[in-house]
């Protein structure tokens, strides 16, 4: 019995973690698959990691690129006045 409540506390933790609903899913898409891959492994790893939450860093670094994005262009229109500015005299 106190196996089958440490299997119980584990399948909870599990759910909790979300586990269980991210292999659900990943599993239902290979199933769903037309044209089964060569690798069920690799199928389950590559979409396992796509479920996975990003990486704060990761997430950081995207918010970084997309304001340099925006200065990047604000420079660019600017060197853009500027030229006409000068081509004007």
């Amino acid at each position: 019995q106190a196996e089958d409540s440490k299997r119980e506390q584990f399948r909870r933790y599990l759910e909790k973690a979300g586990v269980l609903d991210a292999l659900t899913k990943v599993l239902v898409a290979l199933y769903e698959e037309p044209e089964k891959p060569n690798s069920a492994l690799d199928f389950l790893k590559h979409h396992l990691g796509a479920l996975a939450p990003e990486n704060p860093e990761i997430e950081a670094l995207r918010l970084e690129v997309a304001e340099m994005k925006e200065k990047y262009e604000a420079v660019l229109e600017e060197n853009k006045n500027l030229k006409a500015k000068v081509q004007v005299y």
